[in-house]
């Protein structure tokens, strides 16, 4: 099973909070992923490799649900950051994977660290000419930042579909073309999502890796292994030709399929022994808690004092808020927030919900629970099927319908007669941008609208 934590990572006086994922059992490996994603691509990889390693694997700074770095790092700043989170974990020594960017990250943190890592390896390690950099210069990462009407949501499905058709994403032109084109909406869903978390922080960790320095370590460096591999259709496989020399325990070769790049990947791994980690500390007011009912079985993230009385709930659509009284803690429901969703389809019957809310409350020994206030209208027209679509409508539909909820109720009724006051405060792009990450994230919304309405009845 995958478990999900945070910490608190202290450096240079300053203290940022970091999400991450493990799972299995064994020495531990660090696992650092690309850039713009977050620790959730390697979900899949973690549970292949768990038999193995320990695999620890973070959202890095400014991604996923880790905050950002200060000011305007660069790739050392990134690599440090790295050390920082081994630090705040207590691990002393462990091996390392990273994929393009998440590997370029490493790399410089073996050269910066080189006795904290025991063994790399590296999906494809980028060696840009200098014609490409001036190809990326400014096109390659615009601002990103959201906008009154979704304007932002266009640009953004558009670009990370059509990164899969052309490299870089802007080059549209048959020189410039790819050989792994594809137009599954699930696959540019999970990467646009990242890329809300993200907004406009991807800049900085994107743009440090564009930036960094492409020196391999000298032949006779005192540096720990390192593989580096790419497979038929990865933009970086030619990259493995402008290597040059490498230190004598560093190796590089293509293969043919991801498959096979994980497989040389593992094996070389394996070949070095790491040193066992005991239990890993975790942040004191935010995390996840593993709840297991007859039809639920995941995680439920929580935020608040461990000490509080009473356990919040959020209405449905929305999660939970940042800021909770100390006699308050707050959790986002099955199917929304960073919640996992239920086995199957999510039910309607309130005792199924109550299941799960009951055993979190014993979980974290809260005493009363707070239920929210329901939106008027019918769950069929307030919460559309927001499935991802081949053209990204849904993310249009979702603001579409965060914006006409603070002036309408319900938002579907959209006359004099339904118009309610509201701040025009409410209408900032940002606090409607959260409210959409939260909208869309919300896949049991409805079912949750309708358990509520049944509280107390199917008891």
């Amino acid at each position: 099973m995958i478990t999900r934590h945070f910490i608190d990572v202290e450096k240079d006086g300053n203290t940022r909070r970091v999400h991450y994922r493990m799972a299995g059992n064994g020495p531990p490996l660090l696992m650092v992923h690309q850039s713009p994603r977050s620790s959730k691509e390697y979900e899949a990889l973690m549970v292949k490799w768990a038999s193995h390693f320990t695999c620890i694997a973070p959202d890095t700074p400014g991604f996923g649900q880790s905050d950002p770095l200060s000011g305007h790092p660069e790739i050392a700043e990134f690599a440090d950051a790295t050390i920082a989170f081994l630090d705040a974990l207590g691990i002393e020594k462990c091996a390392a994977y990273g994929f393009h960017s998440g590997g370029i990250i490493l790399v410089t943190a073996v050269k910066r660290h080189p006795t904290r890592i025991t063994t790399l390896a590296v999906g494809g390690y980028a060696i840009w000419t200098p014609e490409e950099m001036a190809l990326f210069s400014d096109r390659y990462l615009p601002e990103f930042y959201p906008s009154g009407y979704g304007e932002h949501l266009t640009w953004l499905w558009n670009r990370i579909l059509e990164q899969s058709w052309f490299f870089p994403w802007f080059a549209t032109d048959d020189a410039h073309r790819l050989s792994v084109a594809n137009d599954d909406p699930e696959r540019v869903d999970a990467i646009v999502r990242e890329m809300l978390d993200a907004g406009n922080a991807y800049q900085a960790g994107y743009g440090a890796v564009l930036r960094a320095p492409r020196d391999i370590p000298a032949v006779d460096s005192n540096v720990p292994p390192c593989l580096i591999s790419a497979y038929d259709g990865d933009p970086l496989q030619e990259h493995i030709d402008r290597l040059g020399e490498m230190p004598p325990t560093w190796s590089a070769q293509k293969v043919a399929t991801p498959a096979d790049h994980q497989a040389v990947s593992l094996n070389h791994l394996l070949a070095t022994e790491t040193a066992m980690v005991n239990g890993l500390p975790e942040a004191s007011d935010e995390g996840f808690i593993a709840i297991q009912t007859d039809i639920f079985n995941g995680l439920i993230h929580w935020r608040g004092a461990r000490d509080a009385d009473q356990l919040v709930l959020h209405a449905p659509a929305y999660a939970a808020a940042n800021d909770q009284p100390a006699s308050q803690i707050a959790i986002d429901m099955p199917g929304h927030g960073l919640s996992d969703n239920w086995i199957g389809e999510a039910p309607v019957a309130w005792t199924a919900w109550d299941n799960v809310i009951t055993a979190v409350a014993d979980a974290l020994d809260t005493s009363a629970t707070v239920y929210p206030a329901l939106p008027d209208g019918a769950p069929d027209q307030l919460y559309p099927d927001l499935s991802p679509d081949r053209f990204g409508n849904y993310l249009n539909i979702a603001w579409q319908i965060v914006r006409a909820r603070h002036m309408f109720a319900p938002w579907y009724n959209v006359d004099a007669a339904h118009a309610v006051a509201f701040d025009e405060e409410q209408l900032k792009p940002e606090q409607l941008a959260a409210e959409h990450l939260a909208l869309i994230n919300a896949s049991a919304a409805k079912e949750y609208h309708i358990a509520l309405q049944s509280r107390g009845k199917d008891n």
